[in-house]
């Protein structure tokens, strides 16, 4: 029988079930093989102990739990002939998709503002604008990306996207490389970072960056911590070069207690939720790899080591 081995800290055995169903020839294992057992090409990770991938006898396959693959290769965890496939399924699209318009939407609308005079007891009516009177800078053309962006444009924001590379959005304007970064961001109401986190994205947002947009702008990151400038972060937060940021992801998980971003009065925390792995449909994309993999198919969302994802 194939077998299969589940390194998740959650509930091993709620996903056991669900792929037990997916793929019924397999054994599905939530215990470390040992030394000497039947070979277990697959196995599925979150953020594995040291030592268990290694461990794991006949491995050909490493599927990750979560969209961002950055902790399996910095920990050096897993071997340079072992193919990583990151998870990217319609769930982990949607959810992130609804965090940041329901973010983006609420700051657009003065929600966050009202809500705060609601509490002074002040009724004061602000201006509002409409979408298109609006600029919102979406960093990253990926899985995630892409959807948000498309749903900026389907709002009638003016939306443009920025990512390492060329890439087509349909409704928004286009930008690519390090050159372009700037411009992409310069006059934006609203930026929004769904990058994945590799050397080069690391810290891109900074005050260099931030500078650039319009006045009085919202910052939304549901991608990493890591791509964040803290310090410069709260320098645009406290000058009124931000009115606002909504975050969903933070250096150090859970955020310790006595980082500011805790108090700030401009900051809107959210526990790393955005996009929440839905095990039935993660288990789903998984399990067709698995398969694709079995028949000498293409593996789809297998990590390109050089890019970091």
């Amino acid at each position: 029988m194939k077998r299969l081995f589940i390194a998740s800290r959650g509930n091993p055995e709620q996903l056991a079930q669900l792929f037990r169903a997916e793929l019924p020839d397999f054994e599905v294992l939530t215990e470390q093989p040992k030394a000497g057992d039947a070979d277990v090409p697959f196995i599925v990770v979150g953020r594995p102990l040291p030592g268990v991938i290694r461990a794991v006898p006949g491995l050909k396959l490493v599927l990750s739990l979560n969209a961002g693959i950055e902790h399996l290769l910095a920990s050096g965890e897993v071997p340079d002939e072992l193919p990583i496939v990151r998870l990217v399924d319609e769930g982990l699209a949607l959810g992130m998709a609804e965090w940041v318009l329901a973010q983006a939407l609420a700051w657009h609308r003065n929600l966050f503002l009202y809500t705060e005079l609601q509490a002074k007891g002040e009724w004061s009516p602000k201006a509002e604008k409409l979408a298109n009177e609006r600029t919102v800078t979406v960093l990253g053309a990926g899985a995630l990306g892409r959807p948000v962006a498309e749903h900026f444009v389907r709002f009638g924001f003016n939306t443009r996207v920025w990512a390492r590379s060329k890439h087509d959005v349909e409704g928004a304007k286009t930008f690519a490389g390090k050159d372009q970064l700037l411009d992409a961001a310069r006059g934006a109401d609203i930026l929004v970072n769904l990058l994945p986190l590799t050397a080069e994205t690391a810290d891109v947002v900074d005050a260099k960056l931030l500078d650039v947009l319009n006045d009085g702008a919202f910052f939304i990151n549901g991608a990493r911590g890591g791509h964040v400038v803290d310090a410069d972060l709260i320098a645009a937060l406290d000058s009124g070069k931000l009115s606002g940021a909504a975050l969903d992801v933070f250096r150090t998980e859970p955020l310790p207690a006595e980082d500011p971003l805790w108090r700030h009065p401009k900051v809107r925390l959210s526990p790393h939720v955005a996009a929440p792995t839905h095990q039935h449909m993660a288990v789903k994309e998984m399990a067709a790899n698995i398969r694709r993999f079995e028949n000498g198919e293409p593996v789809r969302n297998v990590v390109d080591r050089n890019l970091g994802y």
